[in-house]
């Protein structure tokens, strides 16, 4: 997986979601900053799964506390806005939770920004 940008450390929440359609979202606070291209554990799988490449993380995505995701399943996509999100919501390593029905075989995940007022935009 290619590294992902991160603009704001101690706001920034990380999704992580498992080929197995498990997705946990945490602060990006809670996951410490290791030396020498380290590994740390994101999302809890089972030992035994991981040995046997049974279950493993497909995609993960950095955004911002007001952000939204789209998660791409095939030809299907499916919107979660920032109160659909704190379902999955958890302490960094824990097993996350299933995605609805249809959407558990994520192709890939894209982060929607939250959209700029028109006010905003004018000043």
């Amino acid at each position: 997986m290619p590294p992902l940008e991160v603009a704001n450390y101690d706001e920034d929440l990380i999704v992580a979601i498992s080929n197995e359609g498990r997705m946990l979202m945490f602060p990006l606070r809670e996951l410490p900053r290791l030396a020498k291209g380290k590994g740390n554990k994101i999302l809890g799988i089972p030992p035994a799964r991981v040995a046997e490449r049974v279950e493993f993380v497909v995609a993960i995505a950095v955004l911002g506390a007001q952000d939204s995701i789209t998660i791409h399943a095939g030809k299907r996509h499916h919107n979660l806005r920032p109160a659909d999100l704190e379902h999955y919501a958890g302490e960094r390593g824990r097993r996350g939770n299933k995605l609805p029905r249809g959407f558990q075989n994520v192709d890939s995940i894209e982060v929607v920004p939250k959209a700029v007022k028109a006010s905003e935009a004018e000043s």
